[in-house]
């Protein structure tokens, strides 16, 4: 017989068994990877930038050419993000809570920008709204031209970045808490106040990192955007066009020097919204 001391011994359970490795062979992978995907490309950047001289530097990266290509790249690319919160909430407000015939055609063709290559999206893009396409035929003897100019730059980069909003947005919605929308009403709130108070808050992180996602997405966009911009100096030349120009011409430094100012911009404007993100779930009580 087992004495009692040995009875009333705690069992040792055994630990359960992980899938990956632990964390320091994770970590270290993990590390790794990112040094050859990322930070070595990015490093080999900024070091190429290092070539030139303060002046060199500051005259390949403020030219009237550059600084045109910056304000139209930066700028259109906010207009259709912002453009693309409104309308990707709206289709996934409606992919979400409404059945209807061919829906899940409707949410297929969301992801068609990702599997479409950017190139053959320029060119369907120009065949409709060139002067001589199947909707631009009819709007440019109404004086409004939609390619060939900053119009079609927009349009290019709405079409690319709303599945990064409507993506990003859909989950959220489907896991929303349709009890609270219910307790709202019987409270009596209008309908407005429902989305303003309750259902806004839930989702704005989500729209935000939707944002983020197709901002990003269409300041380095240069498939979709080359065909149907025109890329006239001044007025409908692009950042990445500047930046495969001065690669054109071996000017590699000057190449790096605009990608840089770029990587720069870009890598800020993302810590803002990420800081954001983090201040509005801390605003709504959601895990940070």
């Amino acid at each position: 017989m087992l004495s009692r001391s040995a009875a009333a011994a705690p069992v040792k359970r055994r630990a359960p068994a992980r899938v990956l490795p632990g964390f320091k062979i994770t970590l270290g992978y993990t590390l790794m990877y990112l040094c050859l995907i990322v930070l070595i490309p990015l490093s080999a950047l900024v070091f190429k930038t290092f070539t030139l001289t303060w002046d060199q530097f500051w005259d390949a990266v403020t030219g009237p050419r550059v600084m045109a290509s910056y304000r139209l790249t930066f700028g259109a690319s906010l207009i259709a993000a912002l453009v693309n919160v409104v309308f990707g909430l709206l289709v996934a407000w409606v992919l979400v809570r409404y059945q209807f015939f061919g829906k899940k055609i409707v949410d297929a063709l969301v992801d068609l920008p990702f599997a479409l290559p950017t190139a053959v999206a320029g060119i369907s893009l120009t065949a409709l709204l060139a002067g001589n396409g199947w909707v631009g035929q009819y709007l440019e003897p109404m004086g409004i031209q939609l390619a060939f100019n900053a119009n079609g730059i927009v349009i290019a980069l709405i079409f690319i970045g709303l599945p990064f909003v409507v993506r990003t947005v859909q989950p959220v919605l489907e896991d929303a808490e349709k009890e609270l929308e219910e307790a709202a009403t019987c409270l009596g709130a209008s309908r407005w106040q429902t989305f303003t108070r309750v259902i806004f808050p839930s989702i704005a992180p989500a729209l935000l990192t939707g944002f983020a996602m197709a901002f990003a997405r269409a300041i380095g966009e240069y498939g979709s955007v080359i065909f149907i911009a025109g890329n006239m100096p001044m007025i409908s030349e692009i950042t990445p066009l500047i930046i495969i120009g001065k690669l054109e011409q071996y000017d590699y430094a000057g190449a790096t020097a605009v990608a840089t100012v770029m990587l720069v911009i870009s890598f800020i404007l993302l810590l803002v919204i990420n800081g954001l993100q983090t201040w509005q779930r801390r605003r709504s009580g959601a895990p940070v």
